[in-house]
């Protein structure tokens, strides 16, 4: 079983490949959510958890989803020992200490990650004045080396292999996931910046339509409105899934690129 949950789409594009070479089974976090969060494993399946990196952490619904509402059932006679789990991660540089963070959180519901993988994908978080999506060549080059690597990793899994990591931490992982992260979480992960510019938006309901966690009043006929609730996880789906360039984030993404995965360019 993978539980994954994924923004712009590069998390669910590695967990596709993954569960498609494994035949292990895809679960959605936000829309596991909506339910009783109850996961019965068959004897021996493995546990897979898949997300992109937010700020330099696990994204905070994957880690609610973890800590509050996931409960695994096992068979009778069966134990948690008997499960290979591993986690993998998505970013668009590097990820600090994301994944010491997930183990801790893994660790409430008595799992322990036996393999681990960071992939380098084309940069999506446009939030910041300096932050920008990644130029053509760029998103080309680290879409052919996630390729590569997430080759290795299944097969990794595929075998159980254990005590195996490729991981892109970063020169300074603790104070990109402490200080900065703390930083983002404290003050970017918001909606309140969010605003539509009616000339652009032609009122398609896209946005709301790829809003992970339903903060997004609106539909086909309706101009988006956000609900302000301290759901939104600053993930920018809406942004960069606009056809139109309607959306935008404060002034930090006047003129900047949009980005979603799309397998025909991999």
């Amino acid at each position: 079983m993978i539980f994954y949950f994924s923004a712009t789409g590069n998390t669910l594009w590695a967990a596709k490949v993954l569960a498609v070479s494994t035949s292990d089974r895809l679960v959605n976090i936000s829309d596991a959510l909506q339910g009783d969060c109850n996961f019965h494993l068959s004897a021996g399946e493995r546990i897979g958890f898949a997300f992109p990196v937010h700020g330099w952490r696990p994204p905070i619904i994957v880690r609610d989803f973890i800590r509050y509402r996931m409960r695994i059932l096992l068979d009778t006679n069966d134990t948690l020992n008997d499960h290979y789990t591993y986690a993998l991660c998505t970013a668009g540089d590097d990820i600090g200490e994301t994944m010491r963070l997930l183990e801790d959180d893994l660790a409430t519901k008595g799992l322990t990650p036996q393999a681990e993988c960071s992939l380098i994908m084309p940069e999506s978080y446009v939030g910041l004045p300096f932050m920008d999506v990644d130029k053509p060549e760029v998103e080309r080059q680290k879409k052919l080396e996630a390729t590569k690597l997430l080759a290795t990793f299944t097969q990794i899994v595929k075998e159980r292999q254990t005590d195996c990591s490729h991981l892109v931490l970063g020169n300074w992982p603790r104070i990109n996931t402490r200080l900065l992260g703390g930083f983002f979480l404290r003050h970017l992960v918001t909606d309140k910046l969010f605003r539509v510019d009616s000339s652009r938006c032609v009122k398609c309901g896209i946005c709301a339509d790829v809003c992970p966690v339903a903060d997004i009043v609106g539909g086909l006929g309706y101009e988006p409105q956000w609900r302000h609730n301290d759901s939104c996880l600053t993930c920018f789906s809406c942004y960069h899934h606009c056809p139109h360039h309607a959306i935008e984030y404060g002034n930090h993404t006047l003129r900047k690129g949009q980005y979603f995965f799309n397998r025909n360019k991999l």
